[in-house]
């Protein structure tokens, strides 16, 4: 019982520490601006071409709608590469190996690299929202509709996370480490993110319809522009956890090997 308060301690404690490490390095910068970038992209250079091609009179503020919750969980998976970046510098610098000597919870360690990338993946969010709504969205659905969707952001920011942690924790260096999450930023582009699964050819519609990010991107779309869901939702959540126990097994049981091996 009394290690319970003990490793909250020692988890807020690695949270100040890497806190004031994005302070110094505000990465949050580029985990906004790619997505930005992209959201600019297909809005102002594609988006006529491609609203049209959503159906009926589509227009290019019809695809600003349909484009932005894809928007938002590229965000969120930029997250990983700043995350695995900062695990492996830890591990490289020889810091986690005076952690694991020290009498501190050795999950402390990573769920201080877990809460502050959570809540930077969610300034980030913040902000790709705010340059989604200066150029035309609007959604149109209610505050509980935006409390269910932000709770479904945290989730997956959580589940990107951990697998970042994982990620930098295999990383032989900071360069692979910012290399191994890339295709995180991808699976968008080969899901509902930017285009109807329904228009693609068969062999990658059936990718695009059972990789993890289109369950999440068609929840997302439902709950803020009040399409329907259907069974999107119990999927999303479901890879979610799914995810956050592989991340988790896995950085813990990469944290915890001998470090001679």
């Amino acid at each position: 019982m009394i290690a319970v308060p003990y490793a909250i301690t020692d988890s807020a404690t690695m949270l100040r520490r890497n806190l004031r490490r994005m302070r110094r390095y505000p990465t949050v910068l580029y985990q906004a601006g790619i997505p930005i970038f992209f959201l600019l992209l297909f809005v102002f250079v594609l988006g006529g071409t491609l609203g049209a091609g959503l159906g009926g009179s589509r227009s290019r503020a019809d695809y600003i709608a349909y484009l932005t919750p894809g928007i938002l969980l590229m965000t969120v998976a930029g997250g990983a590469t700043g995350t695995a970046i900062a695990v492996a510098m830890d591990m490289t610098e020889g810091i986690i190996a005076r952690f694991r000597t020290m009498a501190i919870s050795r999950a402390s360690v990573l769920a201080g690299h877990v809460i502050a990338n959570v809540l930077q993946a969610i300034l980030a969010v913040v902000i790709v929202i705010g340059v989604a709504a200066l150029i035309g969205f609007r959604p149109t659905t209610g505050p509980v509709e935006w409390l269910a969707a932000a709770g479904l952001l945290t989730l997956i920011a959580i589940a990107i996370t951990w697998l970042g942690v994982a990620l930098g924790m295999v990383a032989r260096d900071v360069g692979s480490a910012s290399n191994l999450p890339l295709p995180l930023l991808l699976l968008p582009f080969f899901g509902s993110g930017f285009v109807p699964t329904d228009s693609m050819p068969d062999l990658l519609r059936q990718f695009a319809e059972y990789q993890p990010f289109t369950p999440m991107i068609e929840t997302l779309r439902g709950l803020l522009l009040g399409t329907p869901i259907g069974g999107s939702g119990v999927i999303a959540v479901a890879w979610c956890i799914a995810i956050t126990i592989v991340g988790y097994l896995w950085a813990m049981r990469l944290y915890n090997r001998d470090p001679a091996h």
